[in-house]
């Protein structure tokens, strides 16, 4: 049965459309019971208001920290109306039905995220009597309707002024009430247990917290179901990371994304779509295509527009980029539109900031083709999920910070008699940004802004290093000159002899083998200049 609201209690950090609603409430004739700044902030609208305070016979106390934990609030929210006992008992102890409850918490995530927020502070922005009057309203979502998030108002408002708030709409604001109340506590979670020791003891302190709390809680909700996982037979779902956490990297997630046509995104078009946004993201400073195929880099190149880009990537290995996944770091315009269009190139899914009226009036004659659009830039950026990254294991998550660090010219050293040339040191670094997106272990050939043979995933990094010399010969492309980037450090010179052999003129790789000098040397030997960045990017 609907439910015809008489009394509403409201109280809200977040004071957003509330003095609109409750008006709205107050029009349809619902009586109004609030507490403190919301209380005012309805009086001074002109409303006429109930302070809680006048229901319970108890001032708020204790600087506010009690104001609804009493039973004549809980009362009001928990007794059934189909249960004569219950009603019976309100009536003996005069305790007044509620039956539409306004209710947002305390902003702890917003307090703990400012720069210099003390202990003591973050305590105080942990709500008490806001979740357990959540919790209450929600577990007797029968008979209550419960608001916590302002976007539902003007839905609950209409019903409320029609035949009534429905069954449905009450089942659907209790489950997103645990929900909130849920990633609420996880929040508090997660910043408590990652206080170092004696954080306790200075309260008035800025204290200090490890990036790893003791327990992480995560909040999930689902965007999909989809028809299936990697494989046939395994389910599969998507889901968005929904709590907050400190601001990671620079740049939009994939989660945020919108898909403009297309049929329904699968797990592995997800998947694939994501290594492909990561990697292009990483070339900021310049126009970059990312082609993907099986979440690996297949070709990748950066240049004056979009569509340089792509025909550039696309050379690197047509064969594999069918099927694929393409990313683009800026607009995708007619140009880049007709350039995909002649290399008859068949794409699954394509990601980038944007997309021209042009270009999506000449995708639109693919039915299937995905076209998905990332922000760059936004609030997307704060995100656990980009926070941190997560491989499952059985029984457990293992738990890393993403590899965010991007090697600077500065902090390359060089180790060979033979220094790299301006042009040899852009090319260097350029394919250890692609490296740093392949599977290990990875070795990168590359030259004048574009990708010229990849090897990835090999057991070995002499068969890497074949594999990606026989792909640019498959693709026609010549390797004499190139640069070649190898994820990890050389473990003996057989690796650098065989790039060397292929045509590499000049190598990057970290460095830290115990048979550095033995490499170092062969380097010499072969007259080609080497670099090391001190910096490993292994990727399983």
């Amino acid at each position: 049965m609907p439910v015809h609201p008489r009394t509403a209690l409201l109280s809200v950090s977040d004071k957003t459309g509330i003095v609109e609603l409750a008006r709205a409430l107050h029009a349809a004739g619902v009586r109004l019971l609030s507490t403190g700044g919301t209380s005012r902030l309805l009086a001074d609208a002109g409303l006429p208001v109930t302070e809680v305070a006048e229901v319970t016979g108890f001032p708020e106390m204790l600087d506010g920290r009690v104001k609804t934990l009493h039973p004549r609030v809980h009362g009001g929210l928990l007794a059934r109306r189909d249960l004569p006992e219950h009603m019976a008992a309100l009536a003996e102890h005069g305790i007044a039905p509620i039956d539409l409850l306004v209710v947002n918490l305390y902003p702890f995530a917003q307090a703990t995220a400012r720069e210099g927020c003390t202990f003591d502070e973050a305590i105080e922005n942990i709500d008490i009597g806001g979740p357990a009057m959540l919790r209450a309203a929600a577990k007797n979502w029968a008979h209550v309707a419960v608001l916590v998030d302002p976007a539902d108002y003007a839905g609950v408002l209409a019903e409320v002024q029609g035949e009534g708030v429905t069954r449905a709409t009450r089942f659907r604001l209790a489950r997103k009430v645990f929900a909130h109340t849920a990633a609420y506590d996880g929040m508090i979670t997660n910043y408590l247990t990652a206080l170092e020791p004696g954080a306790e003891l200075a309260p008035e302190g800025v204290p200090v917290r490890t990036p790893f709390p003791a327990v992480l809680s995560l909040q999930l909700a689902r965007v999909q179901e989809m028809r299936y996982g990697e494989n046939p037979h395994q389910g599969a779902a998507f889901y968005r990371d929904v709590l907050p956490a400190p601001p990671a990297a620079a740049g939009g997630l994939l989660a945020s994304y919108v898909q403009h046509q297309g049929k329904a995104l699968s797990f592995n078009n997800i998947a694939d779509a994501d290594a492909a946004w990561e990697c292009v993201k990483s070339f900021g400073e310049r126009p970059a295509c990312v082609i993907v195929k099986h979440a690996n880099p297949c070709g990748v190149a950066v240049g004056a527009t979009p569509a340089e880009a792509y025909a550039k990537a696309w050379k690197t290995d047509p064969t594999s980029a069918y099927g694929g996944i393409v990313a683009f770091n800026r607009e995708v315009d007619a140009a880049t539109a007709e350039a995909m269009q002649a290399t008859k190139q068949f794409v699954e899914v394509l990601v980038a900031p944007g997309f021209s009226a042009e270009a999506r009036a000449f995708f639109a004659a693919k039915a299937n083709l995905r076209l998905l659009e990332v922000p760059l830039e936004g609030a997307a950026a704060a995100s656990s999920t980009n926070a941190f990254d997560f491989k499952r294991v059985g029984g457990g998550l293992l738990v890393q910070a993403a590899d965010a660090k991007n090697v600077a010219a500065a902090e390359l050293r060089v180790v060979t008699k033979l220094a790299p040339t301006p042009a040899q040191l852009a090319d260097l670094l350029f394919t250890w940004k692609v490296a740093k997106f392949v599977k290990s272990n990875a070795i990168v050939f590359g030259a004048g802004g574009a990708t010229l043979g990849i090897g990835a995933g090999q057991m070995s990094r002499v068969d890497s290093a074949r594999i990606a010399s026989i792909k640019a010969g498959q693709a026609g492309l010549a390797l004499a000159g190139s640069a070649v980037a190898s994820d990890a450090f050389f473990p003996f010179r057989d690796g650098l002899d065989v790039v060397v052999d292929q045509g590499a003129a000049c190598v990057i790789q970290p460095g830290g083998s115990l048979r550095d000098d033995e490499v170092i040397a062969a380097a010499d030997e072969q007259g080609v200049a080497m670099v090391f960045t001190g910096t490993r990017h292994f990727r399983h």
